[in-house]
């Protein structure tokens, strides 16, 4: 272990600085019959499991959604509520 890296030997850190280095942006969308959805954009890399991320929104907002195109949308108009659950997961996010 070197004495200049304190954090060295933290885990998870990498994946902590890149999700609060993204800017992610929250926005609702009209889509067929005036449904609206919720699109969360702006991931850069693969160090975030959109899949995965998509499961804990939908599961937090007891709604449908999928991941397309390196977005994940969410059925319903839950902008608020997703900017707060992405906050608490340390992500940040675009108003």
């Amino acid at each position: 272990m070197s004495e200049d890296d304190i954090f060295e030997n933290v885990p998870g850190i990498e994946e902590d600085l890149a999700r609060a280095e993204q800017r992610l942006s929250v926005r609702v969308e009209r889509r067929t019959y005036d449904k609206p959805v919720t699109i969360v954009e702006g991931f850069e890399d693969e160090s975030v499991n959109l899949s995965d991320l998509a499961s804990e929104l939908k599961s937090s907002l007891g709604a449908g959604g999928t991941v397309d195109d390196g977005a994940i949308e969410v059925q319903g108009d839950h902008a608020e509520r997703v900017r707060a659950l992405l906050e608490d997961r340390g992500f940040a996010v675009e108003d």
